[in-house]
């Protein structure tokens, strides 16, 4: 028992190996994976450009596909998080028995768990960059500020990561996962501030805005962009920390009796 104590590989060598794992899986097919965060931008742009923008004119001083740009750096990284951390984890532990064999390595279910949020995590870092490239190309990127803003979408990945995770511990049937989607992300994804100020919401939807996770880094985010950060933006990454902080620790609590069991 003292030699496995002895050979046993280090926290960091094992989380390393969860979240190459899940890298060598993701990249087998990078063309179909890898494409769509650079091209679903130029969807929003070619709807709003031709749609809305010519009607909208301004926010804040500037036009609204420049205010918009700023937004939709995060998004990506919620909706790619979220899929991870929900369909691909129950898939994982329910269909493939993945976890049973990872386990059956010098793992603990702690290391395995927190390798998913990193590799969640990567992703929304990934797709951020991807966008900010995108939008930039378009020119709606001044500051330099901006090469801070896929960190807002690392900060996403996590946060949507624990998030999942912790509804994966409650689902036992794929489908169930429509209720989280459609019922909290879907109506966060346009509650956010990524579309319009927050101040053209009625004051009891402002604050309900203000208890989503969602609009702080969107918030963060377009700060960067914009190169206008704020003293107040700590208080959302406080909030951000503090909330992936919070559910990572219960989603692994579940999980780990969910893996024991």
């Amino acid at each position: 028992m003292s030699d496995r104590a002895i050979t046993r590989p280090s926290r960091a060598t094992r989380l390393f190996g969860v979240w190459y794992r899940h890298v060598r899986v993701y990249t087998r097919n990078l063309i179909s994976n890898g494409f769509p965060p650079f091209f679903e931008p130029l969807i929003f742009f070619a709807a709003m450009g031709m749609g809305l923008a010519v009607y909208v004119g301004e926010i804040d001083g500037v036009p609204y596909l420049q205010y918009l740009a700023a937004g939709i750096i995060i998004p990506p990284a919620m909706f790619t998080a979220s899929f991870e951390c929900t369909f691909g984890t129950f898939i994982r532990l329910e269909f493939d028995k993945i976890y049973e064999g990872m386990l059956s390595a010098p793992m603990s279910v702690n290391d395995l768990l927190i390798g998913e949020l990193l590799f969640a995590a990567t992703k929304g870092l990934f797709f951020s960059t991807a966008v900010l490239i995108v939008i930039t190309a378009f020119g709606y990127v001044e500051s330099p500020l901006a090469l801070l803003a896929p960190l807002a979408g690392l900060l996403t990945g996590l946060m949507f990561a624990s998030l999942s995770l912790f509804v994966t511990s409650f689902v036992k049937t794929i489908n169930h996962f429509n209720f989280y989607f459609t019922g909290l992300l879907t109506p966060m994804f346009f509650f956010s501030g990524i579309f319009f100020p927050l101040s053209n919401l009625p004051q009891s939807m402002q604050l309900v805005s203000e208890f989503l996770p969602l609009t702080h880094v969107v918030r963060i985010a377009r700060g960067c962009v914009m190169g206008e950060l704020r003293l107040y933006f700590l208080l959302d990454l406080l909030y951000a920390v503090g909330f992936t902080a919070l559910f990572c620790v219960l989603a692994v609590y579940r999980l780990r009796k969910r893996l024991i069991d």
